[in-house]
C-alpha cells in the first residue's frame, strides 16, 4: 500500500492559509473573465493563458497573436499593486522576497516581450472591466491600423493605414456589424 508523502514543513503560517493559497487560480479569475467577456462581445478573438514569447513558462492572460499584443491581468496582492498591494505581517520573511520576485519577473517579462516586438498591456484586477476593455480595444485598433489590416479604409479609397471614415449607417463607432466568422481584431475566428 502506497503512503502519501507529507511535506516536512509548510511555508504557510497555518493550515487555513495553506488551503487558501492552494485555491488561488492561475487563470480564469473573475477580473480576467469579465474582461474576456467584453472583448469577445466586441468581436475580438484571442488566445487565453498563452506564452507569447520564447520563454514558454511566462504566460499572458490574453494574447492577440497576429497583432503581437499580450495582456496581463495582474492581481493587486500578487503583483504588488502600488494602490492596493499589501505585505502580510505574518511570515513576512517569506512574503517580502516572494512579492519582490513577482514584481521583478513582471518587469523582465514586459521588457523581453517589448524587445521582441510585442505590445504589453498590464491591467490591475481593481480596474473596471469596461475601462480595461476600452484600453485593450484602443491598442488593438491602433495595431490593426499600423499593420495595414484595416481593410475597410482600403475599400473606401484610402490606404491601409488611413482611419476608416465614420458612416451614419454603422452607428457611433463607424464599424459595420460583423459577419459570422469575422473577428475584427485581425485574428481568425477559427
Amino acid at each position: 500500500m502506497a503512503t502519501t508523502r507529507r511535506p516536512e514543513a509548510s511555508w504557510a503560517s497555518s493550515e487555513g492559509v495553506a488551503r487558501s493559497m492552494r485555491s488561488n487560480r492561475r487563470r480564469d479569475t473573475s477580473p480576467e473573465l469579465a474582461l474576456r467577456q467584453l472583448l469577445h462581445a466586441a468581436g475580438c478573438r484571442y488566445r487565453v493563458d498563452y506564452a507569447p514569447g520564447l520563454d514558454r513558462r511566462r504566460r499572458a492572460d490574453i494574447v492577440f497573436t497576429k497583432l503581437r499584443i499580450a495582456v496581463f491581468v495582474d492581481g493587486c496582492f500578487w503583483h504588488s499593486c502600488p494602490v492596493h498591494g499589501t505585505i502580510p505581517k505574518t511570515n513576512a520573511d517569506y512574503w517580502v522576497p516572494k512579492l519582490e520576485r513577482n514584481r521583478t519577473r513582471d518587469e523582465e517579462t514586459t521588457r523581453l516581450l517589448e524587445s521582441d516586438g510585442w505590445t504589453v498591456l498590464r491591467i490591475w484586477e481593481h480596474e473596471a472591466a469596461d475601462a480595461a476593455c476600452v484600453r485593450v480595444l484602443a491598442v488593438v485598433d491602433l495595431k490593426r491600423r499600423t499593420m495595414g489590416t484595416n481593410q475597410e479604409a482600403v475599400a473606401f479609397g484610402g490606404t491601409s493605414t488611413d482611419v476608416a471614415p465614420l458612416r451614419p449607417d454603422r452607428g457611433s463607432t463607424g464599424h459595420r456589424p460583423r459577419m459570422r466568422g469575422e473577428c475584427g481584431c485581425g485574428n481568425s475566428a477559427g
